[in-house]
């Protein structure tokens, strides 16, 4: 299991890292974002750990530059300030789950082992509904009308929820059927209308419909 590991704090960085491969990861330390752009462009990492706030390009700058040229391992985004506009600015910029500085060592081994897990498990398959297809290779998302690119845990919840269109799910019952209940219904509600928004962006005839906190995928009538 090859981590990449992009922190700045380098005595956080060195107890850290020891204590991942301890656990038995393979990990690849570096401190700034530029250095971490330049181990991606080598190297074949299963997750990348990536500090906001760096130096050179902060963690922000190196998740974008990773989607923009294709890279889709998956992320885990730490950021000093636990606030809603932090997640959401990771999350949207296409980060795979994110964790609060300061963090317990047992909650990030758990997250790493849970995205490891999640990336293995879930690829190569495809799923279709009226005019939109999900690649799970590459969390693309494609309609005839356009396409656009996923982070995981969205392409996780979008497929759950064409295997089950027109049934009704709260955020409660998501969270146990896509992660087993090991996140949190809050983040299976933000990525509920991540998606809405989504599907709207590329014209799709599926669309989620939202009612007393519960959530269905329908087909539209064009």
């Amino acid at each position: 299991m090859k981590v990449l590991y992009a922190e700045d704090e380098r005595q956080l960085s060195v107890a850290v890292t020891e204590i991942l491969k301890m656990e038995g990861f393979e990990v690849t330390p570096v401190y700034d974002g530029q250095e971490a752009l330049d181990a991606l462009g080598k190297d074949y990492f299963d997750v990348v750990v990536l500090d906001i706030m760096m130096p050179k390009k902060d963690g922000i700058e190196v998740l974008e530059s990773m989607r923009r040229s294709g890279n889709y391992t998956a992320v885990l985004m730490l950021t000093a300030k636990a606030t809603v506009d932090d997640r959401i600015t990771g999350l949207s910029s296409g980060a795979d789950d994110y964790l609060a500085k300061p963090f317990a060592m047992k909650e990030l081994i758990a997250r790493l082992n849970s995205l490891i897990r999640r990336n293995s498990s879930y690829r190569h398959s495809t799923v279709k509904l009226s005019n939109i297809e999900l690649d799970s290779n590459t969390c693309e998302l494609r309609s005839d009308k356009g396409s656009l690119r996923l982070n995981n845990p969205e392409a996780e919840v979008l497929t759950f929820l064409i295997r089950h269109v027109g049934e009704v799910y709260t955020a409660e019952q998501i969270n146990e059927q896509v992660w087993q209940g090991k996140e949190s219904p809050e983040k299976a509600e933000l990525y509920v209308f991540y998606l809405k928004n989504k599907l709207r962006q590329i014209h799709s005839n599926v669309n989620i419909q939202i009612e007393n906190d519960t959530y269905r995928l329908c087909e539209e009538t064009v």
